[in-house]
């Protein structure tokens, strides 16, 4: 299994066939309370473990397990290859059965990286822009762990889907980007994972305060437990918003001088590469 490396510029069927090989796939978030040494005792060797982009931030040492770096894509290309940082991500991966790098492109104005930019010879390339168009919502754009595991879970039916990791919760290390629907990713999610789609570690019914409730009061059904708490969630939320509101008010000095002072930091390379690419559209 391991010497099955995956190759060519992948259309989402021919993705399907490299993952239908494997009867369970783990897919890694980047987050970091994931003890991956201890994750990949749990599950037998033909495992594969899929991580994403910055490896760095779960692997502090070599992983020999089969694997797969998936390489999301920005306007630039692979954010891994602009940034330079292909070594210092595949190090980890070197030994044991790395399959090698699966470039990719979610949004639409994401572009692939030419499969010689990565440096290694097992690259391939898939697109799920068209697979979560009118699904998910038009504001954000999906995380690659989630269009991933919405993928998976639809082209490989008979494989074990496993997510670990998948918190959408801020660390005190890495922060979370609002670029993307964190809500409507977690309600996806569970969803799936109620419905045996996929298998989320670490998240368990019981641990679930409203479960907690259907199962002391089993005359309440579900549904009316699901909508009283929705309509709480609503009042807090609206709380919350009074609250936010307040702090926008007595924060508006200091937000115009953070805003002055981000004025005058130079354009990053991605502002530039936008400015222009705008420009010539104009």
């Amino acid at each position: 299994m391991a010497g099955q490396a995956i190759t060519g510029a992948e259309a989402p069927e021919q993705a399907a066939a490299f993952f239908a090989r494997f009867s369970t796939i783990v897919l890694v978030g980047n987050s970091e309370a994931m003890d991956v040494a201890a994750l990949r005792r749990q599950y037998a060797d033909d495992t594969l473990f899929v991580f994403f982009n910055k490896t760095y931030k779960v692997l502090s040492q070599p992983f020999d397990g089969i694997s797969l770096l998936v390489a999301r894509s920005g306007t630039m290309g692979a954010n891994i290859v602009h940034r330079r940082e292909v070594p210092q991500v595949l190090a980890p991966l070197r030994e044991g059965g790395f399959c090698g790098i699966l470039n990719i492109r979610v949004g639409g104005g994401e572009v692939f990286s030419p499969a010689a930019d990565f440096g290694i010879g097992a690259v391939g390339h898939l697109d799920l822009s068209q697979s979560v168009a009118g699904f998910y919502p038009s504001t954000h754009l999906p995380t690659t762990g989630f269009a991933l595991a919405l993928f998976l879970s639809e082209a490989v039916p008979a494989t074990r889907i496993v997510l670990a990791g998948f918190t959408a919760k801020r660390s005190a290390r890495w922060k979370l980007f609002y670029d993307h629907d964190w809500t409507f990713e977690q309600i996806t999610l569970r969803l799936m994972r109620r419905s045996g789609r996929i298998e989320m570690t670490g998240a368990r019914d019981e641990a679930s305060p409203l479960a907690a409730i259907a199962r002391r009061f089993p005359d309440i059904s579900p549904d009316d437990v699901a909508l009283t708490a929705a309509e709480v969630l609503t009042e807090r939320v609206e709380t919350a918003n009074v609250a936010i509101d307040r702090l926008m008010g007595l924060t508006r000095l200091q937000g115009r001088v953070d805003g002055w002072l981000r004025s005058l930091k130079p354009a990053t390379r991605k502002q530039r590469h936008a400015a222009k690419d705008t420009a010539s559209k104009g």
